[in-house]
This record gives C-alpha cells, structure tokens and sequence, in this order.
C-alpha cells in the first residue's frame, strides 16, 4: 500500500521529462541563439492561453529572435531525434511501481504522442493543449489531467519544467518538483516545494 502523501505523479513533458533544449539549440546554430528562441517561444505561449497552432508559435518566436523561418520548422522535421533526459526510464520505472503518472503538454496531438513514446513506459494517462484548448498555466490544462487521473490536487505531485508551470501548478493547489535541469533563475522559484537538476531526487521524495 502506497503510504507517501501522494497517488499520481503528473509530468510536465519537454523540459520535465525531454530534453527538448538541445534540439532546439541544434537547429538554431548556438546555444545562446537556442535559448532566445526558445525563451521567446515560452513567452509566447504562457501569455497565449487559448490554443494557437503549436507549429505557428514556434515559428513565430523564431521570427522574433531573428531566426530563419525555414530554419525554424526543420524542429518539427527533426522531432523524432529528441530524447529524454538520461536518467527518466530508471526513475518512471521505479514511480510506475507505486504511484499513477500523467503528461500534461503543450504540445499538439501529434508532437505530444510522438515525444511520449520516446519514453519507455506507458502513462496512465497525458493530456495535450491542442486536446484541452488551452495552453498551461491554464487552469483548464491541470484539471484535464487530474480529471483523467481521478486524483485530487492536494494527493499529486506536479514535475514542472518551467517556471511557469510552478506557478500554475501550485495555483491549483499541487506540490511541485521543478526540475531545473539548466539552473534558470525566476522568481516563481519560491513557490517550488523541491528544485532539482535531475529527477533523481523524486526516488527519495516518493518512498
């Protein structure tokens, strides 16, 4: 019998759970060019909240920075070659045991499913924006996937990859592990329950 504070686990899914930075960095030619765009693309996307087309903002934010539009749209092209963070089927492994796991992205349908089977267990559940209508930190995004899951948020942990996502999160009424893989500096730290650079530590947390 599960005796942590928690029943589910959800996972924010392209920076929680992908390492979708270093794709993005590729086909942008640098890191600091990939991480503008990147930046700009996240801004975009947390001030939207109504669903847009996932492919038009990212080639929107591109456009923004100075980035070749042509240049841009070869990340959706390429979007088999992302891969998880190398430590996520050993610590999903060990959570799938235990607890229920869910995806909430804000991707579309497509790049959602895609980017889930890179990973080598299976979700009980995910929800995507381009399903809910609404991109995270909607309020809308959190509650199709615990609706999904049937778990309240006072029992869920949320893996956030962003600092948006913290605010969001715990706005809902969920602790939040926000793993900072890449040391990003924001306020909403404060608001994290556990800040991480691995997942490792979600192991000891969920004994």
């Amino acid at each position: 019998m599960n005796k942590c504070k928690y029943d589910a686990v959800v996972f924010d899914l392209l920076t929680g759970l992908i390492d979708s930075w270093s794709l993005w960095n590729e086909i942008a030619g640098s890191e600091l060019m990939g991480r503008k765009w990147r930046a700009r693309y996240l801004e975009i996307t947390y001030s939207t909240f109504n669903y847009k087309k996932y492919e038009d903002l990212v080639l929107s934010a591109a456009e923004d920075v100075g980035l070749n539009s042509k240049i841009a749209q070869n990340l959706i092209q390429q979007w088999s070659s992302l891969r998880p963070w190398p430590e996520v089927d050993e610590v999903l492994k060990v959570l799938s045991k235990s607890y229920l796991l869910g995806v909430a992205t804000n991707c579309s349908i497509k790049e959602g499913n895609e980017a889930i089977k890179l990973i080598d267990i299976t979700f009980d559940c995910s929800v995507t924006a381009e399903e809910i209508g609404f991109y995270k930190p909607h309020p809308k995004m959190y509650e199709g996937i615990l609706k999904k899951l049937r778990a309240s948020p006072q029992k869920t942990l949320f893996v956030a990859g962003s600092p948006f996502d913290v605010e969001g999160a715990k706005a809902m009424g969920m602790d939040v592990y926000w793993h900072n893989r890449i040391g990003l500096k924001h306020k909403s730290e404060n608001k994290a329950d556990y800040i991480e650079k691995s997942l490792y530590r979600l192991t000891e947390i969920l004994k």
